[in-house]
């Protein structure tokens, strides 16, 4: 007997989720600021986003917008998880507030491994300065009635792995476009309490550019 074969529906036909009208309403928000949509067109497409059904009918109210065009070159390469044996089960550095705050912010190094544990309190960890001096680094977080923030630069690639027990773990895909930039791993839970991690916007790392530059100048070396 012939089985019928089936076909995947275009990628405009999918269903669209919450994330993808999160996604469409931020760059919503950003034309507004810059000027590009009035307010009145804003209110208008917003809502339109809100009770769009399939991905088609969301890309409908930005493709007048130049960041709808910005980022649909997809990466040539998919960021490797790393072993135990690259990155050890140790912490380079352990953040930790209980009952209190603590935040890691700022020209700072990051190592391979970092541990953020917040028990009702709060942590921000903000990597859109720091140096990173490896190309892959994990960032354990685990909130207790707590709230842990994570903000990486947008020339990075961020993934995460976790979940959350009456609370929320919720971490934003990013992918840089350099195969050469840093990748971060957020991984952890969230019990009855809050971790978060997305790119903090406008922010880049300078390390790439540097990076970038000694490549160049060691193979300019090595013909000399």
């Amino acid at each position: 007997m012939d089985l019928q074969k089936q076909t995947a529906p275009p990628a405009t036909e999918l269903r669209a989720s919450d994330a993808d009208r999160d996604r469409i309403a931020d760059m919503l928000r950003d034309a507004l600021a810059e000027g590009r949509l009035t307010a009145d067109e804003h209110a208008e497409r917003v809502e339109g986003v809100l009770n769009a059904k399939t991905v088609g009918e969301l890309e409908v109210f930005i493709q007048d917008l130049p960041a709808a065009h910005q980022g649909r070159t997809a990466p040539s390469f998919a960021p490797r998880r790393p072993s135990e044996e690259e990155i050890p089960p140790q912490a380079d550095e352990n953040v930790v507030a209980v009952f209190s705050a603590a935040t890691r912010r700022g020209r700072w190094r990051a190592g391979r491994r970092l541990h953020a544990y917040s028990v009702f309190g709060s942590i921000e960890i903000d990597l859109s300065e720091a140096t990173f001096e490896y190309q892959q680094v994990v960032i354990k977080a685990v909130s207790v009635f707590g709230d842990v923030q994570i903000r990486v630069p947008e020339n990075v690639t961020l993934r995460g792995t976790g979940g959350g027990i009456l609370g929320n773990f919720e971490v934003d895909t990013l992918d840089a476009a350099d195969p050469d930039a840093p990748v971060v791993y957020v991984d952890g839970w969230a019990v009855l309490g809050n971790v978060e991690a997305r790119p903090k916007r406008g922010k880049l790392v300078a390390d790439i550019l540097d990076r970038v530059q000694r490549k160049v100048d060691k193979h300019v070396r090595k013909h000399l």
